[in-house]
Parts: structure tokens; sequence; C-alpha cells
């Protein structure tokens, strides 16, 4: 008796080729499952970062910031220069500064 090619041990049980396209596509859904949503901030943490902040800007003190990222949160490090409705400017060393969203900050602390 003849065996078919798709039963048995045919031609999907034997087949041990990866199409690029589905490689990527499982890598790309291993990498989405490790994202990770913003949390949620209360109005007492959002009132302690904005004190941090402005105490920053009127001494020109370093401070720590913690921004939110869906994979690793970032810590930056530096004196806030100005702050605008959706943005900070930040310092991080003598010749260089970034501008932040305001969104992202979910942490800041005083050094």
């Amino acid at each position: 008796m003849a065996r078919k090619k798709l039963e048995g041990n045919g031609l999907w049980e034997s087949s041990r080729m990866i199409m690029p396209e589905h490689k990527n596509r499982m890598l790309d859904d291993i990498h989405n499952e490790e994202v990770r949503n913003k949390p949620d901030l209360d109005p007492q943490a959002l009132t302690e970062i904005s004190q941090v902040l402005v105490q920053s800007m009127e001494d020109h003190s370093p401070i720590n910031l913690t921004l939110f990222d869906p994979v690793e949160d970032k810590e930056l490090r530096g004196i806030v220069m100005r702050v605008d409705r959706q943005q900070l400017k930040l310092r991080t060393s003598d010749d260089d500064w970034e501008w932040i969203e305001i969104e992202d900050v979910i942490g800041a602390n005083t050094l």
C-alpha cells in the first residue's frame, strides 16, 4: 500500500525548513510578549515628580529621571534647564542636553 505525502511522516512532519518571513514573525511575537504597558501614576506621584523638576530648575541641582520604555525603563541624570507643557530640557553634561517628553517620566528623585 502506498503512503500519501500528507499523512504519517509526510511532507509537513518531515519539513525542517523555516522561511525567513516566518522566522521574523516568530521573533516579533516573542519580542511583543516582553512589551510592557506604561504604569498609571497616582496624583501624589505626579506631584512629587513635578516638585523635583521645579527644585532642579530653581537650584540647578542634579536629579535622576526614570523614563518609561516598553521593554526596559531608562535612567537619565542631569539638571532641568526648562519645562514646557509637554517637554523638559535636561542638561546631561556641560555641553550636552536632551528634550524629554514629560509623559515619559515615571519617576524623579534628587541626588
